[in-house]
């Protein structure tokens, strides 16, 4: 429980730094990626930001509830992949400059879902086996 909780903070928290660095604009983070992908962040609209903003900050608290052994973990989890449904919705909807397509941008893409349904889906076997209350 402990491995999975602190390796799915570790995990989330990058993606709450990274929501913070894109949206903050720095530099320095911005750089290893395409220009390409703020034209495009920047043409969200403010729904598809704050689905965003849901999927990492909820995916961070249902980690934090986890360590915690909170039943509460679950709904954390759940409002994180309702904000990645609606945000990816909208990406894959949208016209993506081909340097953004395919490659390491999908591999990512992939490996977020996977880790997102995985983890809802432990917290609520542990929520089952009443390892959390």
């Amino acid at each position: 429980m402990w491995v999975v909780g602190g390796v799915s903070l570790l995990w989330n928290a990058y993606g709450c730094y990274d929501y913070v660095m894109t949206n903050l604009r720095d530099p320095e983070y911005l750089a290893q990626f395409p220009p390409e992908m703020m034209q495009v962040i920047d043409s969200f609209p403010i729904w598809v930001t704050a689905a965003w903003a849901l999927g990492v900050w909820g995916a961070l608290a249902g980690s934090v509830l986890l360590l915690l052994r909170s039943r509460y973990a679950f709904h954390g989890f759940t409002v994180s992949l309702i904000g990645l449904a609606i945000s990816s919705f909208y990406q894959w909807s949208i016209d993506i400059p081909d340097s953004l397509e395919g490659g390491a941008n999908t591999a990512m893409q992939v490996v977020i879902w996977v880790v997102a349904v995985l983890l809802l889906v432990y917290t609520a076997r542990m929520r089952a086996l009443r390892v959390i209350t």
